[in-house]
């Protein structure tokens, strides 16, 4: 993704000789320039995350800053509330782009950060775009996010779970920032309109127009207002039509989708459509992805995730499929590593489907975190030492190679006093079929063996 200041990225600055008082943007400046909000009741959006009571709100109130990470797609107000926050808290700011820093650049920022301290002033970290950091970079960010030198804030555009390393993710709180509604990008306009295009009359299909095509981004739709502005310059009119903004304007750009829905929507349709066995769907979302400017290493992590979630042990070659695809991608990237993906969903869509061992490791998982540590069984355990022998470890141990049907009928492998959990039951679809079969006639061996020891 493109780098790109977010929506209204300012905070103002004390007036000094020579430059312009704090809020005062020059004429000539662009229009996001002169729109940028002062305070935190001038952002427009993200009012489940700035709205009375809610997160970022009372972030602001506490009168504290910490460490966080805003993930959401670009123009959405990122850098906006970054710097807000420093002049809420009278913080410096330091700001570094992840496609152009590097160790040397973070070093830096942090020597800034000690003289700032030594003057008694705290600074913010800002850093745009952080999955774009490599682990060592990420890794370079830790000592000083730990030490409280810095309050450290990331902002990007992509999943956070995936592109940022779990040291530093462990040490931020994630707020997820949504693409602007129709209705927030309406305010926008006539905040636009009021302070700065009150001379142009747009009519309502020109507004929605515009609106389809910002795509919910704040700073893409004040671009569109701009263009419209010279266009109209240059055409000596001031009625704004939509035939007018469709002649003037480009409008072939887009994120992830024309019409407003937010990426991990379509990433969702992705998913279900595989999960309900739909090839041409899934084609669909993965090719309008593609189109769109989705990142394909982080289609190809989904794909993969798809074939161990949802079509399990019931077609083992899918999970190598889906990994043959991403490294296939990674060699020959776009757009020829794009026909793989394209293929590799076409077959999760048609493989046979299971959850079963994805539910049976959530439900491992649940069990194990609210149960007791129970002792491993004596005969199962490891018994390298003779004091250990001694002690019993591995006795009656009955190793399976040796008995009937290469199973030790009757054994059990769970801790004591433990019952059989039953989480993993195969369905009755591809080789869980078969998976079950097996499993039906080793509990019929249990059985008759249990029946032979009280016979």
């Amino acid at each position: 993704m493109q780098s790109m200041e977010d929506l209204f990225g300012h905070v103002p600055a004390p007036a000094s000789p020579g430059r312009l008082p704090a809020g005062v943007a020059s004429a000539a400046a662009p229009l996001a320039e002169r729109l940028r909000p002062q305070t935190l009741e001038q952002v427009i959006g993200q009012q489940h995350l700035l709205g009375e009571g809610k997160p970022l709100q009372l972030a602001f109130a506490s009168g504290k800053p910490h460490s966080m990470i805003l993930w959401g797609p670009p123009g959405v107000g990122k850098t906006t509330l970054a710097r807000l926050m420093a002049h809420a808290f009278d913080c410096d700011f330091i700001a570094l782009s992840a496609v152009f820093s590097g160790v040397k650049d973070i070093r830096a920022a942090m020597e800034q950060a000690e003289r700032h301290l030594a003057q008694g002033r705290h600074t913010i970290l800002f850093v745009d775009e952080i999955h774009r950091f490599n682990k060592s970079q990420q890794d370079a960010l830790l000592p000083y996010a730990e030490s409280g030198l810095v309050t450290f804030i990331g902002a990007t555009t992509e999943n956070p779970s995936f592109e940022v390393n779990s040291a530093l993710l462990s040490r931020a709180q994630v707020y997820v920032l949504q693409s602007l509604t129709d209705d927030e990008l309406r305010q926008l306009f006539a905040a636009a309109h009021e302070r700065a295009l009150g001379h142009l009359h747009f009519d309502d299909a020109a507004i929605n127009t515009m609106i389809g095509y910002a795509d919910g981004d704040g700073r893409r739709f004040l671009n569109l207002l701009e263009q419209c502005e010279t266009a109209a310059q240059a055409a000596h009119t001031d009625q704004i039509d939509r035939a007018f903004v469709e002649n003037a304007l480009t409008l072939n750009a887009r994120r992830f989708d024309k019409g407003g829905d937010a990426f991990y929507d379509q990433i969702s349709a992705l998913h279900k459509s595989v999960r309900g066995s739909h090839p041409d769907a899934a084609l669909y979302w993965l090719t309008r992805m593609l189109d769109g400017g989705a990142d394909p290493r982080y289609l190809a992590r989904r794909i993969v995730r798809m074939a161990w979630e949802d079509i399990g042990l019931a077609d083992p070659r899918a999970m190598q499929i889906a990994n043959d695809a991403a490294l296939t991608y990674e060699r020959l990237g776009s757009p020829e590593g794009e026909l793989a993906l394209g293929q590799a969903v076409i077959y999760l869509a048609i493989a046979a489907k299971s959850n079963a061992g994805y539910t049976a490791y959530n439900q491992a998982r649940a069990f194990v975190r609210q149960d007791k540590s129970r002792e491993v069984p004596v005969h199962l355990r490891n018994a390298p030492t003779k004091l250990m022998k001694e002690l019993g470890h591995g006795r009656a141990y009955r190793y399976a190679h040796e008995e009937p049907h290469g199973y030790a009928a009757g054994e059990t492998y769970l801790p004591d006093g433990m019952a059989e959990p039953g989480w993993y039951q195969p369905v009755p679809r591809g080789l869980e079929s078969r998976i079950g079969e097996k499993l039906t006639f080793l509990r019929k061996l249990d059985d008759e063996a249990g029946e032979g020891r009280t016979g």
